[in-house]
Formats: structure tokens, C-alpha cells, sequence
């Protein structure tokens, strides 16, 4: 079998009697609908990479947390996380592979996630609060964050509190019914309220 036609960009080697040709990787484009782990599984290398622009998915080291959440995580959301535009994290990570940068309507990831505060959330109605800076390094905190919120009752809230934006869990507890309301307290500091929706 015969390698494919070298290009500009350029990423693997083709292995033929003896000769090395670089071809390249882009038939798997990097978009920020992206999935973490397809995203992983194709481009190993661009752990490292997506590590130092979002640092909270070095949790993603841990075999059973990359197996969970990057399944369910895009490269939007990790944008969300990181606190970064989405065309800037897809297109560093684009680079990284020899893809071309692509331009790209939205340029926030986090914005959309932070809203006026609504009419369901009342601080005296925290029933717990779940801080992800002495939770379990081994669990993400969106495990613990649904344990609870399954045993809250009508109008109850529960508090989860980190040191990024939990993009990929608030989509998660959005898929499950609950209603969730995130507040950005200082540039590590977010706190986000969820709660059962009323019947």
C-alpha cells in the first residue's frame, strides 16, 4: 500500500521499504465541537498541549476521570474551563497538528455561562456546598455535585465551588432537568448553584 502524497502540513510518518515520508493529519479536523477524548484518542501528544491552556483537565491524567468526563467534554467547553476564547483554543491546538487556523464566529467560551442571577436562587436556601479545592483530586466535582442533587427537595439549592468554570458538568445537570445558575466571584473563584427544577 502506497503512502499518501506528502502536503505543506505535515504531522505522521508513512513507513515503505526503507523510506520515511511525513503525510498529514488532517482527516480529523480540530473544531470546538470536538470531544475531549476523540480529541485525545486521535492526538495524543496535544494532552500536554491542552493541559497548559486549561488547567484543570490535568485531571485528565487519572485513566477513570479521561474515560468520564473527556467523553462528554468538547473543545468548547474546555474553552469554558480555561477561561479562553474557543477560536484561540482551537487553534493552538490546530497549529500543534499542522492544521491551518480556521476562523470562528464565537470568540468566548466562558461568557455564555454567566447570567443576571434568577428568580429561583435565594442564598438562604443552600442546603450544602461542595468546595472542589478539598473534594476527592481523583473525582471530578460534577460526581459528587449529582450524589447530592438527586436528594434535594422542591426549592432546595446545593452550592459547588471551584476554581474554574465546570463547563462540561453544568451542561450534564442542564441534560438531567436541574436548573443551574453560575457566578464568577474573582479569577479563580466560581460558584454555581444548583437546583431541582419545579414541577
Amino acid at each position: 500500500m502506497a503512502c499518501p502524497p506528502a502536503r505543506a502540513a505535515l504531522t505522521l510518518t508513512c513507513n515503505r521499504r526503507d523510506k520515511e515520508r511525513r503525510v498529514p493529519r488532517d482527516d480529523f479536523p480540530i473544531l470546538p465541537s470536538t470531544k475531549v477524548g476523540a480529541l485525545l484518542e486521535r492526538y495524543p501528544e496535544l494532552e500536554g498541549v491542552l493541559i497548559g491552556l486549561a488547567p484543570p483537565f490535568k485531571k485528565l491524567r487519572n485513566p477513570l476521570l479521561r474515560k468520564g468526563i473527556a467523553q462528554v467534554a468538547s473543545l468548547k467547553h474546555a474553552a469554558a474551563v480555561a477561561g479562553v476564547p474557543v477560536n484561540e483554543l482551537v487553534n493552538k491546538l490546530r497549529a500543534a497538528v499542522g492544521q491551518e487556523a480556521i476562523a470562528l464566529a464565537e470568540a468566548s467560551g466562558s461568557s455564555s455561562y454567566f447570567s443576571a442571577q434568577p428568580e429561583w436562587f435565594a442564598a438562604e436556601k443552600i442546603v450544602t456546598s461542595i468546595d472542589e479545592t478539598s473534594a476527592d483530586p481523583n473525582e471530578m466535582p460534577i460526581v459528587a455535585v449529582l450524589q447530592k442533587a438527586v436528594h434535594l427537595q422542591a426549592g432546595e439549592i446545593l452550592e459547588l465551588v471551584t476554581t474554574f468554570l465546570p463547563a462540561p458538568g453544568i451542561e450534564i445537570m442542564k441534560k438531567k432537568g436541574l436548573r443551574v445558575w453560575s457566578v464568577q466571584q474573582g479569577p479563580a473563584l466560581i460558584r454555581t448553584y444548583v437546583s431541582k427544577a419545579s414541577d
